[in-house]
């Protein structure tokens, strides 16, 4: 069921400045100038540079049940992609390998030669994309639940198959139906359709792809609403989608990456996809799996998450 509506919560408890105070670790907000983009991001801990790297429709509060525990051993840098959140939102840019190379603007900025990466969702293709084209800054990166787009994705079909549900629902064999995929294509419509509606979406996607959608919290949710909650914010975090193509094409010339990997999939939602895609796409990779989670892993399962995040990056 989806979280208990509640009042909507005043904009100051949902600001980024207050949602980091709220956390341990010393967690603060901040911006940076980086190339042609202005992008937000909170930091805290202190250890080795550590970058989160969340996705749609989310912002780096996604992380926020790990961020914490991370920060004893890191310092920990949650990101809010380029079309994300409080970070611009230009009109181009929108591609993986573009993206990276604003977080490699970010790392310069904050005097950081290289640093590990932690990304889910589009996040996690933004991840891929920085160790596949600077290697140099990479140490070590985890890959929750998506990889980077490749060919296979051109042959998504708009109908679903026989072991797809259309209604989403998370069921062990059953693949999700990427419905969002095609939507998020069409420009102008969507930002028209969820132009103050958003919250209908977000409620949708965390009920169904949830093994338990009440992880993800009213206040999240709020967050989230918030955040996607304009026709321009819609437009951008669209975008993400619409430059899958030159993804693709990016993803052909890419060898296999030298960095650490590991990939966390939850196991009603990619972990097999992942098994079987991800020892291609590097030269040292792990594949774990998350039991009773859907797409969301650090919401979902936080300390599960956390565990294989530790061993991984210690």
């Amino acid at each position: 069921m989806p979280a208990s509506p509640l009042p909507d919560l005043p904009d100051a408890d949902l600001s980024d400045a207050a949602l980091a105070r709220s956390l341990d670790g010393g967690f603060a907000s901040h911006h940076a100038d980086v190339g042609d983009v202005r992008l937000h991001y909170v930091e805290g801990g202190s250890g080795s540079p550590l970058v989160l790297l969340g996705g749609w429709p989310q912002t780096w509060w996604q992380w926020h049940k790990v961020m914490p525990a991370l920060a004893r051993d890191h310092r920990v840098i949650a990101v809010d992609l380029r079309g994300m959140g409080a970070s611009d939102k230009p009109q181009g840019g929108y591609d993986k390998r573009t993206m990276a190379r604003d977080i490699l603007g970010l790392l310069r900025h904050l005097g950081l030669e290289s640093a590990d990466l932690v990304g889910h969702d589009i996040g996690a293709m933004v991840a891929y994309s920085f160790a596949a084209n600077h290697p140099e800054a990479t140490g070590r990166v985890a890959l929750l639940d998506v990889p980077h787009p490749d060919e296979g994705w051109t042959d998504f079909r708009l109908l679903p198959e026989p072991d797809q549900r259309a209604d989403g629902s998370p069921e062990p064999g059953i693949r999700s139906y990427l419905w969002w995929f095609a939507f998020n294509q069409v420009p102008g419509l969507p930002e028209q359709l969820l132009d103050g509606r958003v919250r209908l979406l977000i409620d949708w996607l965390f009920t169904r792809q949830a093994l338990d959608p009440g992880t993800v919290d009213e206040r999240a949710r709020q967050v989230y609403t918030r955040a996607y909650g304009t026709a321009d914010a819609v437009r951008a975090g669209n975008a993400w989608y619409r430059a899958f193509r030159q993804d693709v094409e990016d993803q052909r010339a890419y060898a296999p990456v030298a960095a650490p990997l590991l990939g966390l999939g939850g196991d009603l939602s990619n972990y097999a996809y992942l098994r079987d895609v991800l020892p291609g796409r590097g030269t040292d990779v792990r594949v774990a799996e998350i039991a009773d989670c859907g797409h969301y892993l650090p919401e979902e399962q936080p300390e599960a998450v956390l565990a294989e995040l530790t061993a991984f990056l210690s």
